[in-house]
């Protein structure tokens, strides 16, 4: 398989980030409302108890009601912090309603690095996943870091799942895959779950 062109890529994230962010404050609010009720009955996350998800830039879907959400049904909720030795990987940290973030190098807000709040993959259940689009076949397409292609390359040895979050507006009828993409089993969406396994 040839590997697609970078420029393909690019086109694609600026079109999909384009559409993400033209929607209207009101549309976004509606859209991050209509996720968490989705996602919080979604059976695996309904049952997870460590739950690692991202803080929203950039015309993200919001996750700040869904990290609500799981707070009200007590699950441990985490988010990515830039691995301070291993350059493009990242640790998850515990977040709680009173942990004071800090933007990092790429200007998104994290909780401090301490060992203490530190959580390990192998004990994660679910792990939700930013994107900027995603296609017919689960086929993710990040910012360009890479950063969660490496974290989700061994998901199933570790054990829990990835899900991708998403606007409506994300989908994508195909996306060019690099050797170094990682499929998603499952993307949620305001108006509906997406699974491949």
């Amino acid at each position: 398989m040839s590997q697609p062109s970078p420029l393909d890529r690019h086109a694609i994230r600026q079109h999909v980030r384009h559409l993400r962010r033209a929607l209207t404050e009101e549309q976004q609010e509606q859209a991050a409302d209509r996720l968490a009720e989705h996602a919080v009955n979604f059976a695996p996350l309904a049952n997870a108890n460590h739950v690692a998800l991202f803080l929203s830039v950039d015309g993200e879907l919001n996750t700040r009601p869904l990290i609500a959400k799981l707070w009200q049904q007590k699950k441990q909720v985490y988010l990515p912090v830039l691995h301070p030795f291993a350059a493009g990987h990242l640790l998850f940290l515990r977040y709680t309603p009173d942990t004071l973030l800090t933007p990092n190098k790429l200007r998104i807000p994290e909780p401090p690095l301490d060992i203490r709040q530190l959580i390990t993959l192998d004990k994660l259940d679910v792990m939700l996943v930013p994107l900027v689009a995603f296609d017919q076949t689960g086929q993710r397409l990040g910012m360009g870091g890479g950063f969660y292609d490496r974290t989700l390359q061994h998901w199933r040895r570790h054990g829990f799942l990835p899900v991708g979050l998403a606007h409506d507006c994300q989908q994508v009828d195909s996306l060019p895959a690099a050797a170094w993409d990682v499929p998603l089993p499952a993307v949620l969406t305001p108006s509906r779950l997406w699974q491949w396994e």
